[in-house]
């Protein structure tokens, strides 16, 4: 079983997206903000981070290269969650070490697809 973290400061896409993932079989741990996800990233060590970008307290562009740059979590796979969609959102949230891009409303197939991409990656 793959332990998930859902960085998402939404209740309401936060319970949606743990629920369905639950029901796929994945562990989900969350946090509700970007300092929350630094620390829970960090004690939880998860497989793969499901990262908000628009988050209270550090975004989610600023907690992943904080996670980037620690030797503990550095190699955990992170995907950028967000609703803006233009291409420099997807170049900055590259840049600032995320390993893929998903946008919302979330398509959860594809998104299924993206996560085992990153999770066999990870395996490797």
């Amino acid at each position: 079983m793959f332990k998930i973290l859902l960085v998402e400061d939404n209740e309401m896409n936060c319970d949606m997206l743990s629920r369905r993932l639950t029901r796929r079989g994945f562990e989900v741990c969350t946090a509700g903000d970007g300092r929350e996800g630094i620390r829970k990233a960090q004690t939880e060590m998860p497989d793969l981070i499901l990262m908000d970008l628009s988050l209270p307290e550090i975004d989610g562009l600023k907690a992943t290269e904080t996670l980037k740059a620690d030797g503990r979590t550095a190699g955990i796979p992170v995907m950028a969650l967000t609703a803006h969609a233009m291409v420099t959102d997807r170049e900055k949230a590259m840049q600032a070490g995320c390993d893929d891009f998903a946008t919302k409303p979330i398509e959860f197939d594809s998104l299924l697809a993206k996560m085992s991409a990153l999770l066999a990656r990870k395996d490797c």
